[in-house]
């Protein structure tokens, strides 16, 4: 079943499962149980980052399925507060204890926070790549990287990010940052693809999954398949986890994307912050 899910080619020569698990907002306590079912289902991708507090729990789950490693793809990222270089490498270091991995297949820069740390997130994109050079780390990338913030590390660092992961879905499309990343062969990852929610009531949306027969969380991700949005929706419903899995048995008609694609209300349509002011740092 899993191999239903088709692969996208990253620019270093790697590849990414297109349709992964994400875990974003779910209980450590809850964990275990929602990616040993994502597992289960087929799922070969998680998404996790230090700042869930969860990845542990992923690294228990992945253990537990029987799965060899090398079968599961999983992504964490950086801590907010660790962007200076040898906080940045520590925190590495945590994550690939807490996961128990001896590497991970993709580490992010979670956010590029340009009003902190004096605007400097190139000598934390250096770290990663020395983690990439020492093999601890398959591939490199970066979310919530807007284009100012990508054409700066084009001039000042050595690797292009494999990956770029931003908030997108039908009310807030990012064309313009998903058009730098293509040009660049960047691939992009779309969080908060449903907008947490709240397109599923959208009468559009809603009218082409009666059409097509789908739920509109499937309808809506299969808009991200189509235009090569990799996504990992998150649940820890058993039947919804299920459902988000089987989107690669039917397609949507031109017509029903541009429907789609019409929906988008640009800045307005954001759900979360801005990456050009956003500053959160846990404490």
């Amino acid at each position: 079943m899993a191999n239903t899910i088709p692969n996208i080619s990253l620019n270093d020569g790697n590849t990414i499962p297109q349709l992964g698990f994400g875990v974003f907002q779910i209980e450590p306590k809850d964990t275990v149980q929602a990616v040993s079912k994502a597992l289960e289902v087929g799922y070969r991708h998680i998404d996790t980052a230090e700042m869930y507090g969860n990845e542990a729990e992923v690294g228990q789950a992945v253990r537990a399925s029987g799965l060899d490693r090398g079968e599961v793809f999983v992504t964490s990222k950086l801590n907010n507060g660790f962007h200076r270089p040898d906080d940045a490498r520590k925190a590495f270091d945590s994550s690939l204890e807490a996961l128990k991995f001896d590497y991970l297949d993709l580490f992010l820069i979670h956010w590029p926070l340009p009003t902190l740390y004096d605007g400097d997130f190139v000598s934390t994109w250096k770290v990663l790549e020395e983690l990439q050079r020492d093999g601890r780390v398959r591939s490199i990338g970066v979310s919530n990287f807007q284009v100012a913030h990508l054409e700066r590390l084009a001039a000042e660092a050595d690797v292009v990010p494999a990956v770029n992961q931003i908030e997108a879905h039908p009310y807030f499309a990012n064309d313009e940052v998903r058009a730098y990343d293509r040009a660049h062969s960047i691939a992009t990852e779309a969080w908060s693809p449903i907008a947490q929610g709240k397109v599923l009531d959208d009468p559009t949306i809603v009218d082409i999954a009666e059409q097509v027969g789908r739920t509109p969380a499937q309808v809506t991700l299969r808009w991200h398949i189509q235009r090569g949005d990799i996504v990992f929706p998150k649940s820890t419903t058993p039947e919804r986890i299920e459902e988000n899995f089987h989107i690669f048995d039917f397609e949507l008609d031109d017509a029903a994307m541009d429907r789609i694609n019409s929906l988008d209300k640009g800045e307005a349509g954001r759900q979360g912050p801005n990456p050009g002011t956003f500053d959160y740092v846990p404490a």
